[in-house]
């Protein structure tokens, strides 16, 4: 089944329970235990085992062409429960030098105490990309937040096979509407569901996707930590993943169109864009994506002053610092989603103050140009 088709069937149950069409949402926190049932199988909320969470489960592997998936409490619950799975004390990691603050964070201020080392790989570079005796894992993003760079990707996937280390992709950018990195070959991937899987801004999630021995670690790793998902929460998520590839190709558009106005503005410095033909990724981009996503970042002349007074003048972008919904949003990285990071560190891989980060609705996009045109006047 082709993508759409298989948003809307893939991983349902036919007939479902009561011969509903919708699958219902199982509230309970407590079944019958068949005999024999070893603990992991136990239907349990906290055990990701509920017939709701199994549901939702099977659409996500369907949707992201995996053996298997398994649904966590937040992107971040579905990040760090994967490294808790893949790494002990003493172990090494490779890490893209472009992450999430969430993930940068967490490396570090507890890689060192949780006994892990790390490096971080310039993602463009294969020749410079080295292991030790102790390396386990790459891990990288599909798009960078929040500069939108596309690394070397099927390099990286051939990299971790040749050396026998475990690929890990944040694909929340892309979504598998624009990449499968299972299907490409990376070993597991995972979302912060809250953003385009789920896409109207009311529920937070994340997943993880890949073959069934390495899905059922982690979900082994999570029964014990506890980032189980609400049931509520999943229903509404799988409600969501029917229209993604909808909402997402009309994001893709939009984004695309917004790009190319703000390249041509006067007063626009610089454009993040891998849909851009000036984008420096934009060839392999072009080879390894199926569309460049709702997220770009633009920079203005006039530095913060300037970006501070666009963003006040928009009337449709709501200041806030999630993405992937239906409705625009506009932030600062440097006071949001990357605060946690030292003016340092953000400044090593040009997260500058003045950065500003968009993520594109699914409004008519001669709206939004519009009101863009209309606040850069302002500026």
């Amino acid at each position: 089944m082709r993508f759409d088709t298989l948003a809307v069937h893939g991983g349902e149950r036919v007939p479902g329970p009561e011969g509903s069409v919708v699958f219902p949402i199982f509230q309970g926190t407590v079944f019958t235990v068949e005999p024999g049932s070893g603990y992991h199988d136990i239907k349990y909320h906290r055990l990701n085992s509920t017939p709701t969470q199994s549901y939702l489960h099977d659409k996500l592997a369907a949707l992201e062409g995996a053996e298997a998936a398994v649904a966590t409490s937040s992107g971040m619950a579905a990040v760090t429960t994967i490294l808790h799975s893949l790494l002990g004390a003493g172990d090494h990691l490779l890490v893209g030098d472009c992450l999430y603050g969430g993930t940068h964070d967490f490396l570090t201020q507890h890689a060192a105490r949780l006994g892990w080392e790390y490096t971080v790989i310039d993602t463009h570079d294969p020749s410079s990309w080295e292991v030790r005796d102790n390396t386990k894992v790459v891990l990288v993003e599909t798009i960078t937040n929040p500069l939108m760079r596309v690394g070397r990707h099927r390099e990286v996937i051939e990299f971790a096979r040749s050396n026998g280390l475990t690929s890990v992709v944040d694909n929340t950018f892309a979504s598998p509407v624009n990449f499968r990195p299972v299907v490409a070959g990376f070993d597991l991937e995972f979302n912060s569901a809250t953003k385009y899987l789920n896409g109207h801004a009311d529920v937070v999630a994340g997943s993880v996707a890949g073959s069934s021995e390495l899905v059922e670690k982690v979900r082994h790793t999570l029964n014990l930590y506890g980032g189980s998902l609400d049931p509520h929460a999943g229903y509404l998520l799988a409600r969501s993943l029917k229209t993604l590839g909808v909402r997402v190709r009309a994001q893709n558009a939009n984004a695309l169109a917004v790009a190319e106005f703000l390249a041509g503005n006067g007063k626009v410095a610089q454009v993040n864009y891998a849909g851009l033909p000036q984008h420096p990724d934009h060839a392999h981009a072009s080879e390894l994506l199926n569309g460049y996503g709702g997220m770009l970042s633009f920079r203005l002349d006039g530095g913060v002053r300037a970006a501070e007074a666009l963003l006040a003048a928009l009337k449709l972008p709501a200041n806030a610092p999630s993405l992937g919904g239906v409705e625009t949003l506009i932030t600062r990285p440097s006071t949001t989603s990357h605060a946690g990071m030292s003016p340092e560190d953000r400044a090593a891989v040009g997260i500058t103050d003045d950065l500003i980060r968009l993520s594109v609705g699914i409004e008519d996009a001669e709206d939004l140009l519009a009101d863009f045109a209309e606040a850069l006047d302002k500026v």
